[in-house]
């Protein structure tokens, strides 16, 4: 998007002095010598420079008729007009290629102040010590050029440098480091080091080069906060330090004799507001924030930038704003404002935007419609207003900008029906993406003349019938879409065929496509391939080596699982869910685990053992293998899936104890075995077998027995902790970068949980989600009393079981419990009131057990039916029909205010009753029980004004 970096001076000879030969003094026959023997030293590669205009220089340098030559008139040359020294060399851009080193003639030019040796191809030499032979050097650039490996301490001998630009090679500085850099380097002006690895903080001294105009650090591997003191050096004009993720900062507050004409900080991890005094900087032309963590809100004073030409604040969390702030900026060549918070419609004062080549609002909510005048615009050549919330028509003032190379329209609300021989007679477009609207393209063609190649194309959600025609002629695309279209039948061949070797995305899911005509697709560099949510039958087609993203989910395919999957080395995301696979896995499975990330084979009919999985480095992530018919034990080669987040092996036919060695599973969030053939008691492990990111457990319907392993629950430790700030969900993130288009695939983790008496399907898991659910088993013995300690918890069934004992009131204190299912075991007692503080409670079971007493009154119980107690004879009171006995009954509940506030009244009641009275404890506590609250309140205030009455006849 940005020209590569380059310093402000570059070497030109038309402004400096004379050279030695214009007014007749020659250059010298040393210098002539050694400028030769560089000429020899390397070879002339046309693809050793990448600028356009690059020629080899050193072609010219030849001697004449008489051995001779005047060197000074050499092309990129400079001599010093009185003595006849070569004090310049330019050679940028030459086409040279080889190595050098210090034996190099280049360092016999001792009187040489300035020295261009950009982008040529040095051959990953090392820059030689012997660059301290020129010590006079005021300007040098080696950028570009291939260099490698440290940066030789001998540069700081180059105290004269004013301008130095080693940017862009192989290069490390260590040892020295930036701050001796900076110590030695006093003169400096400018300074590029961009690309270079330093690997370390911004030191402060950094702020005392007061000479310094110009600083880029891009890239750089820089990791710290970055010192305020380089805001307030004077003469900055330019500070690039992009792509540096580890540097902080906060902008400082800018006063007006500021001279910053650039401030680039994307990509690095600067927070806090953009300060108001932002409009201080009257003479910034490039203002480039993006993929940050400022906050806030746009200061209004932004609208006084007038002298902008790139502004970008892109990934950024700022509070809702509008464009308003923007329509001054009458300079501005690019606008970059994706995922910012925008809000409102897009106004009309943008219309004078019109140097603009960039505009990208993508990501926002912008709404209403998309303005008419945008086709005025002329000079666009990339429109990106996808991901808004724009309606209405497709302004066909769109077709006007003829410059246009990137469209991006997708996921908006746009409707009416397109003609794509409309987007066809722009000639310059190579992106298009239209996807994600209510769009109907029609895809007849009846252009004359050739039709633009494309490099991606969106039509996905576009109400196709077919296979585009035009596709046939696309040789270069590299990302098709045509999701969610209506196309039936067969995939062409020839759909396979195109753009062989360029295709790098397609997506052909959601649509009525019935069979494949190739078992193994050619594209030979094919990253994601999507074709779920389809009717294809047959075998699975299997795509080439270079496949990262593979979904074929939700078909009617059948067969075996090919071997031939097992080569795919970089896959790593693989989804054959929902089909109608069958057959044994092949034992090759672990092969895919250094690069597999999420295993999705659930819901199909494979057989047999789970083979072997992970190897030691695996990377899996997911692994669901649930709704299948998978037997046998859990192969041990699970505990080495150390990345594993959740493992899925739900309703197969698995026959096993407990597997304990899974809680040495550092990352296991979700663990679901329910409904196999789990057997045995849970016993407690003399091993440190914590489950320490554990959120979700589901054994249930299997036949576990004895009594419950209390102190596992203590080393659960991420079921202790609330975290209700974490609103996303359980997924997997997949970047893929197409082109110039950034593809991000997520695949939300499900599940089939119990919960709220219902069994439900869970497309996607929030994540603060966190339950046990250990129903439908043989368990036995009491409830532990520590469960109260799982603070987090908000779904709990143990039911179907033959729990006995109380239930302990310790389950009160889990405030987050949304639902708490004890049914059909044989638990005894009261219900405790201490459950009366589960303010989030929605369901509750207690039904078919032997408890007895009244049901706590009030809150959250006053919602629950009758079937939530029934089959307990004991039990009486609301919503029971069954009436409570008066010595059974107990206090009605209190509202929050009252059973905080009344705690600290009764407690100084009990006191005044037993001090106040004669008769001993067990007097104090029979009367305490007699009375209810209400009675006790009215009982008290008669005795506190019998009290006083004696107080006063005793001070009278």
């Amino acid at each position: 998007m940005f020209l590569r970096p380059r310093l402000l001076f570059l070497f030109s000879l038309c402004l400096l002095s004379p050279t030695a030969s214009s007014i007749g003094t020659a250059c010298h026959d040393s210098e002539r010598s050694a400028l030769l023997q560089f000429k020899k030293s390397f070879l002339i590669w046309e693809f050793a420079s990448s600028e356009p205009s690059a020629y080899p220089k050193v072609h010219q340098w030849k001697l004449d008729k008489e051995g001779k030559g005047d060197c000074c008139a050499w092309d990129g040359v400079e001599c010093n007009n009185n003595t006849g020294h070569v004090i310049g060399l330019d050679l940028g851009s030459s086409y040279l290629y080889g190595s050098i080193d210090s034996n190099s003639s280049l360092f016999h030019f001792l009187h040489l102040r300035r020295l261009n040796l950009s982008d040529n191809h040095f051959n990953h030499s090392e820059i030689p010590s012997g660059i301290a032979n020129l010590s006079r050097l005021s300007h040098l650039d080696l950028s570009f050029s291939v260099f490698s490996g440290q940066i030789p301490s001998q540069v700081l001998k180059l105290s004269k440098l004013v301008v130095l630009n080693l940017s862009w090679n192989e290069l490390e500085l260590r040892s020295p480091g930036l701050r001796n850099f900076l110590e030695k380097l006093t003169n400096l002006k400018e300074l590029n080091l961009s690309g270079v690895d330093i690997s370390s903080t911004v030191p402060q001294n950094l702020g005392n080069l007061s000479s310094l105009v110009s600083l880029s650090l891009e890239d750089c591997t820089l990791r710290g906060e970055l010192p305020a003191t380089i805001f307030q050096l004077q003469n900055l004009q330019v500070l690039d330090l992009l792509n540096n993720p580890n540097l902080t900062g906060k902008l400082p507050e800018f006063n007006r004799s500021s001279l910053v004409e650039v401030l680039k900080l994307a990509n690095t991890s600067f927070s806090g507001p953009l300060p108001s005094s932002i409009g201080e900087l009257t003479k910034i032309k490039k203002l480039i924030l993006s993929f940050n963590q400022f906050s806030g809100q746009i200061p209004s004073s932004l609208a006084n930038l007038t002298q902008l030409t790139v502004l970008s604040l892109s990934y950024n969390n700022f509070s809702p704003w509008t464009l308003s702030l923007l329509g001054k900026q009458t300079k501005l060549t690019q606008l970059i404002l994706e995922q910012v918070n925008l809000q409102g419609e897009i106004p009309s004062p943008l219309e004078n935007l019109t140097q603009l080549t960039i505009l990208e609002l993508g990501g926002n909510q912008l709404t209403g419609a998309i303005p008419f005048w945008l086709g005025n615009l002329t000079q666009l050549t990339f429109l990106d207003l996808g991901q808004n919330k724009l309606r209405g028509q497709f302004p066909q003032s769109i077709f006007n900008l003829v410059n246009l190379t990137k469209l991006y329209l997708q996921s908006n609300d746009l409707n009416g029906t397109l003609k794509l021989e409309s987007f066809l007679n722009l000639k310059n477009l190579i992106n298009l993406y239209l996807s994600g609207n209510y769009l109907s393209v029609l895809t007849n063609i009846t252009i004359n003349g050739t039709v633009p190649k494309f490099l991606t194309l969106g039509l996905g959600d576009c109400n196709l019938q077919e296979f585009p025609d035009f596709l046939l002629e696309q040789d270069e695309l590299e990302n098709l879409e045509l999701y969610g279209n209506k196309i039936h039948g067969q995939i062409p061949k020839w759909v396979w065929e195109i753009s062989q070797e360029s295709l790098q995305l397609l997506d052909l899911g959601g649509n009525f496509l019935t069979g494949l005509d190739q078992p193994i697709l050619p594209m030979t560099n094919l990253r994601a391939l999507i074709l779920d949510s389809n009717q294809l039958q047959g075998s699975i087609p299997v795509p080439p080596p270079s496949i990262f993203f593979y979904s074929i989910s939700h078909n009617s395919l059948t067969g075996e699982f090919p071997p031939l999957l097992c080569n795919l080395s970089s896959l790593a995301h693989l989804d054959l869910s929902n089909n109608n696979l069958s057959g044994v896995l092949p034992q090759c499975l672990a092969n895919l685990s250094e690069s597999l990330e999420v295993l999705d084979l659930h819901n199909n009919n494979f057989v047999g053992s789970i083979p072997k999985l992970c190897k030691k480095g695996s990377q899996l992530r997911v692994i669901d293998f649930s709704q299948n018919q998978f037997q046998g034990q859990l192969p041990r080669s699970l505990a080495n899936c150390h990345m594993v987040e959740t493992l899925n092996m739900g309703n197969n036919e698995l026959n096993n104890i407990f597997p304990f060695w899974l809680g040495k599973l550092p990352e296991l969030r979700i663990l679901v075995l329910r409904g196999n053939q789990f057997h045995g008691a849970i016993e407690e492990q003399r091993e440190n077998l914590e489950f320490p990111k554990l959120q979700i457990i589901d054994i249930s319907f299997n036949r576990f027995t004895g009594d419950w392993p209390s102190q596992q629950f203590q080393r659960w430790i991420a079921m202790k902790v609330v975290n209700d700030s974490n609103l996303g969900y359980f997924q997997a993130k997949f970047d893929l970068t197409v082109q110039d288009y950034h593809v991000s695939a997520t695949y939300p983790y499900s599940l089939t949980l119990t919960s709220k008496g219902t069994e439900r399907d869970y497309e996607k898991i929030q994540d603060f989600l966190v339950a046990i659910d250990f129903s439908s088993n043989r368990f036995e013995g009491c409830i532990p009393e520590n469960m109260g300690s799982l603070k987090a918890l908000r779904l709990l069934n143990l039911a179907n079981n033959s729990l006995s004992c109380k239930i302990p009131p310790s389950l009160g204190n889990l405030l987050n419990l949304e639902s708490l299912d004890l049914s059909h075991n044989n638990l005894s007692g009261e219900i405790p009131r201490d459950l009366l503080q589960l303010t989030f409670l929605e369901f509750l079971n207690v039904s078919h057990n032997s408890l007895m007493g009244q049901i706590p009154q009030g809150k959250q119980f006053a919602t629950f039916e009758s079937n939530s107690f029934g089959s307990n004879p004991g039990l009486c009171g609301k919503p029971l029909s069954k009436a409570c006995q008066s010595s059974l009954v107990s206090p009605p509940p209190l509202s929050l205010e009252e059973d905080q506030g009344q705690e600290h009244l009764l407690e100084f009641d009990w006191k005044i009753i037993l001090i106040g009275f004669g008769g001993g404890l067990l007097n104090g506590l029979a009367i305490g029980y007699m009375y209810t609250p209400e009675r006790l309140k009215k009982y008290l205030r008669r005795m506190q004004q019998k009290r006083r009455k004696v107080r006063r006849k005793t001070r009278n």
